[in-house]
């Protein structure tokens, strides 16, 4: 089961610090409330269970991170949320 959804209710599993998308492909790390893509750039800020994007958090950066892609989720989508802020740039 997914542990986290965009804002447009994409499924996302969470593993320790990590992220990937519902195929497997890894997204990002989890630092606090924020997820920084594999290159260390913002790419969402933790709301409840949704991951959104907002632009006054895009200056944040860390560094690179590298892990390998994960076996693909059999989740489903779920509602899109009026969470303030946009859907992020993950692939699907």
């Amino acid at each position: 089961m997914a542990d986290l959804y965009t804002k447009n209710g994409r499924p996302l599993r969470r593993s320790g610090d990590k992220l990937f998308a519902r195929s497997g492909t890894y997204v990002g790390k989890i630092k606090g409330d924020y997820v920084f893509d594999p290159s260390g750039c913002y790419a969402g800020t933790i709301v409840g269970e949704r991951v959104v994007y907002r632009l006054t958090h895009a200056a944040r950066v860390m560094g690179p991170s590298v892990v390998a892609d994960r076996g693909g989720s059999g989740a489903g989508n779920c509602g899109a949320s009026g969470t303030w802020g946009d859907e992020p740039p993950f692939p699907d």
